[in-house]
């Protein structure tokens, strides 16, 4: 009972920042709501069912849990946002320890773009 309520409560906090995501350009939506439908799954069948019936997530999930497939567009607006992230960073910041953020993105995009579509 215990470990499907932690999956529920991942799930929501999940589903928030993806949310928030969706109205704040430099927080990503689609791998909230994938991690979203992963913990619901886990700790919620219903609310998992629920997001592969919504009229906006559910095929990019049911492509996801298919063949791990990531949408073209979806791919381009996590490239873009991920390298306006480091621009603004390097701007704002001039750190020494933004390479490994840098090394840390460029790894998610070869991942990403090695995707089916």
């Amino acid at each position: 009972m215990l470990r499907r309520n932690l999956w529920r409560i991942a799930g929501l906090l999940a589903l928030l920042l993806g949310a928030i995501g969706a109205v704040l350009p430099l927080l990503p939506t689609t791998p909230f709501v994938l991690l979203a439908a992963f913990c619901f799954a886990r700790g919620e069948p219903a609310w998992h069912a629920w997001l592969l019936r919504h009229k906006t997530f559910g095929p990019l999930l049911a492509d996801w849990e298919a063949r791990g497939a990531v949408p073209r567009r979806a791919k381009w607006a996590a490239t873009i946002m991920m390298a306006a992230s480091l621009a603004i960073s390097t701007l704002l910041i001039r750190s020494q320890a933004l390479w490994f953020a840098g090394v840390s993105m460029a790894l998610v995009l070869i991942w990403l773009w090695r995707r089916p579509e």
